[in-house]
């Protein structure tokens, strides 16, 4: 199975990045489309075929994956529709806020049926196969769908969802991982605060995010039913998290977090 991405900026670059640490692909079966030469060379020293020219990309793939942003969804696509074999290739579409409806009209090809296509949204830590990828199948089979799955899979973990739902995933996960590192951040600069090395303050903070993380998977627990064990009556845990809620904190989360729908 062969795939091209088309687009290898911060998202598409993090995706054939994962791409080369999965076993589903070896890299001689990745096609990088790009116009940047800087790009292309840092793809083509791992061992993946380059090019600039997405129609060439597109022609060479079992499953053609469109990850650049939203403005140029459109011409892309349709610079490439006529090399598609809509019988035979899967479509993969990463890009914040194009719905489906606009994809068909797009890809209207002498009336031909509609090639199977996947609206997905990874995040960027994709590149180390730790993503939370948001999967909406559009004219796919339960085949098709479970490979799709499976190849995101192998990239950290994957939801199928609802389209309606896909603009609060992006915001969740997608731009999520943004809020979580600012929460890192703000933590690191409280440690170098009350005394701690910056570098020491942000392996602390780090350890600390993986730690609970780690919890919750492992336990199944409710983040609340968690955070019960580690506030004793009285204690200085409860009194730092009332401070945080005092300020806000879950509020400005909440809040943060539906500026970002799209």
């Amino acid at each position: 199975m062969k795939i091209s991405v088309i687009g290898a900026g911060a998202m598409g670059g993090a995706t054939v990045e994962g791409l080369l640490k999965s076993d589903f692909f070896i890299p001689s079966e990745i096609t990088v489309a790009d116009p940047v030469q800087d790009t292309r060379d840092h793809f083509a020293d791992k061992g993946v075929n380059v090019t600039p020219d997405n129609a060439i990309a597109a022609a060479n793939a079992d499953i053609v994956m469109v990850v650049v942003k939203p403005w140029l969804v459109e011409k892309v696509l349709k610079g490439i529709k006529d090399t598609l074999d809509y019988s035979r290739q899967i479509l993969i579409l990463t890009a914040a806020g194009i719905k489906s409806d606009e994809v068909i009209e797009w890809m209207e090809k002498d009336g031909q049926e509609m090639m199977p296509f996947f609206l997905v949204i990874p995040n960027i830590a994709i590149a180390f196969k730790a993503s939370m990828t948001f999967i909406v199948p559009i004219g796919a089979t339960p085949k098709q769908t479970k490979t799709i799955c499976d190849i995101f899979d192998e990239l950290g973990e994957t939801h199928i969802t609802e389209e309606r739902l896909l603009g609060a995933g992006t915001a969740l996960a997608s731009s999520g991982i943004g809020y979580a590192m600012r929460y890192i951040r703000a933590s690191s600069e409280g440690g170098v605060e009350m005394g701690f090395k910056a570098s020491d303050a942000v392996k602390i903070v780090l350890q600390t995010f993986k730690g609970a993380v780690r919890l919750l998977q492992t336990t199944g627990e409710h983040p609340e039913a968690a955070i019960d064990k580690v506030t004793t009556p009285g204690g200085i845990t409860i009194r730092g998290l009332n401070e945080m809620e005092n300020a806000g904190f879950t509020a400005a989360v909440i809040r943060g977090l539906k500026a970002g729908l799209i």
